[in-house]
């Protein structure tokens, strides 16, 4: 018998990165719940896609109701976002995509008081989470293009190998190449590249990303 695929949750999944990535993830054979802060909103979103099994839920539900909750939002809502997951999240892992951006300095780094957005997922929720930062360096409107080459690896951090493993599962399952990382204290290194990123994206390159390179090791 196949290996059950577990549901995944996509807090902030109206939005171009969440949508991207639960489209990706429904299509390799996922059960999805696109979540937001209200039902209806998650629900017209579920049926504006296509290519496997997606229903929407409100937020607190979603999470709730998956076995991974993967939180992709602007960090101007991260925090409320997190209090609205804060209890169905509990003993699962949570992917957290958020990037600390600021606007409108957003080509400039500036990670919070906490280190990194994951870190302070991480301190929020409590160790009955596992958090793990992931997708920060990822185009949204190639994700949203199925057939788009997306030339940019993923970066993993978190505590947990194996929470670590489920993200990369992930990333795998939408068309990406993924890496451990380290710790959740690295998610700084990831969050803060993706505001590099935007200033090379407005002067040099369009979908500017990163890889990783080098020989397997025996």
């Amino acid at each position: 018998m196949a290996d059950q695929k577990p549901t995944i949750a996509v807090i902030g999944g109206t939005g171009a990165l969440g949508s991207g990535l639960a489209q990706r993830w429904a299509s390799a054979g996922y059960d999805i719940i696109i979540g937001s802060r209200s039902a209806e909103n998650a629900e017209k979103k579920a049926a504006e896609m296509s290519g496997g099994s997606i229903r929407g839920l409100e937020n607190g539900d979603a999470a709730a109701a998956a076995d991974i909750v993967v939180l992709t939002v602007p960090f101007g809502t991260h925090q409320a976002m997190l209090e609205a997951v804060r209890d169905g999240a509990q003993g699962k892992v949570l992917v957290d995509a958020t990037v600390p951006l600021v606007p409108p300095k957003v080509a400039r780094v500036q990670l919070p008081p906490a280190g990194s957005a994951a870190k302070a997922a991480q301190e929020f929720l409590g160790d009955g989470v596992k958090v793990v930062s992931a997708f920060q360096n990822v185009a949204a409107d190639l994700l949203q293009d199925p057939n788009a080459k997306i030339d940019c690896d993923v970066l993993v951090c978190g505590n947990s190998r194996a929470a670590r493993q489920s993200a990369v599962d992930l990333a795998e399952a939408a068309g990406l190449i993924a890496w451990h990382a380290g710790s959740i204290d690295n998610s700084a290194a990831a969050e803060a590249l993706t505001s590099i990123l935007i200033f090379i994206n407005r002067n040099d390159l369009d979908h500017a990303g990163i890889r990783i390179t080098g020989e397997p090791k025996a």
